[in-house]
């Protein structure tokens, strides 16, 4: 997870900072918003206040402020700087080294990366100062993210529209994931549940939400990992960055873990998905079935087992490392123990679904970590905080074999 300056100047499209900064937080990321004064003209402080739940920076002689030097301060503990509207008056300063305001004399403090997304007139855009200001910032390594061609506020069409929030979301976390301890490493989560059909009408499903599985996915992102989401229905937005598989039944679920794995160098996976131990057993009716006695019974069959197939696919191996959930409502530690071993898998993370606070389609879980040699208790947290946690897991596990490896 990073910390992120957003630096919001004075354009039109100042809006879609916020769409952008919620995006960054719902990866896990900490967003702190510097606004120039002109950008006040076009969104109030307290709209981004009340959605990073920090202070807005604006003015750097603000009484209170010099006690530490916000802006030096600020400029020594963020990850990235991201200006997003970025105008021809904010990158004019930027190239000529003039610090009159909070967001210019923190870009020339800070040596943190600078991701600088302009917005402006077509024919502003394109004038010879604002194209030469922008090539001395990328001779000095600041990154840019091209505005769109499309419909201006001021009505003209052509080149100079913010780039979307998602696109500019996206950048930051290709610019983040050059220095990420996860660089390289290939990441395959699968969230949701999985329904079973039974008529063209009805199935057998269960409460998962996708939450947990999507926020391990995020954190992989954040981490600068390449993340494989296989996900069953949910109505949650996919993490940005994630390349998703959707996928219906535990069948499909099974058919594309099972092609990501031996087609991709995967090197972790995390089973977080509600799969559907059962499922009719001559599949689903192709009418829907009408009512007519007061019984009506159905005859299932069991599922692929999907992490028993990986841990025999792996045999010996220790890639990719294997990780499975447990939703118990008795005998948690014993359960997960037991899955451990019978699936030949690296880490269970179990959940008593009857705390209140833990399990389906909540914001909060309660967990256990349960290893081969460990049983760690996790207290009720967000589920995106549960996936950092998981992750640290994950590290000290892969350390603990480079070690032991290294002794024999």
């Amino acid at each position: 997870m990073a910390l992120i300056a957003l630096g919001v100047s004075g354009g039109i499209s100042a809006y879609k900072s916020v769409e952008v900064a919620r995006q960054l937080q719902r990866q896990g990321h900490e967003v702190v918003a510097v606004m120039t004064a002109n950008a006040k003209n076009f969104i109030g402080p307290l709209t981004f206040e009340a959605i990073t739940r920090r202070r807005v920076l604006l003015d750097q002689y603000e009484p209170g402020v010099n006690t530490d030097i916000d802006h030096i301060a600020l400029a020594s503990s963020i990850d990235l700087l991201l200006v997003a509207p970025a105008t021809a008056n904010v990158i004019g300063k930027f190239s000529h080294g003039i610090a009159d305001d909070f967001l210019s004399s923190l870009f020339l403090a800070t040596t943190a990366p600078v991701l600088v997304a302009p917005a402006m007139n077509t024919n502003m855009y394109e004038n010879v100062a604002v194209q030469a200001n922008c090539r001395v910032l990328l001779e000095r390594g600041v990154l840019f993210i091209a505005p769109d061609d499309g419909y201006l506020a001021c009505g003209w069409i052509g080149k100079g529209r913010l780039a979307e929030p998602d696109v500019i979301v996206s950048a930051v976390g290709e610019c983040l994931r050059r220095d990420g301890d996860w660089v390289g490493r290939v990441v395959l989560v699968t969230a949701g549940p999985t329904y079973e059909d039974i008529d063209p009408v009805r199935y057998v499903g269960n409460r998962s939400s996708g939450r947990m599985g999507f926020a391990v996915a995020e954190e992989a992102i954040a981490r600068g990992a390449r993340v494989l989401l296989v996900t069953g229905p949910t109505k949650l937005e996919p993490p940005v960055g994630a390349e998703v598989t959707s996928v219906r039944s535990a069948d499909e679920m099974h058919r594309a873990v099972m092609k990501a794995t031996s087609t991709e160098p995967v090197d972790v996976v995390v089973m977080a998905a509600a799969v559907a131990d059962y499922a009719s057993g001559i599949g689903p009716k192709e009418m829907k079935i009408r009512k007519s006695d007061d019984e009506l019974v159905l005859r299932l069959r069991k599922t692929p087992d999907i992490l028993a197939g990986l841990g025999e696919a792996r045999g010996d191996s220790s890639k990719p490392f294997l990780v499975g959930f447990a939703a118990e409502t008795e005998d948690l530690i014993e359960s997960a123990s037991e899955k451990l071993r019978s699936k030949r898998i690296d880490l269970v993370v179990a959940n008593d679904v009857t705390q209140a606070g833990a399990g389906f389609d909540v914001d909060t879980n309660i967990a256990t970590l349960v290893t081969r040699d460990k049983v760690e208790p996790v207290t009720k947290r967000s589920k995106r905080d549960l996936a950092r946690l998981i992750f640290n897991r994950i590290e000290s596990c892969v350390q603990d074999r480079l070690l032991a490896a290294n002794r024999v």
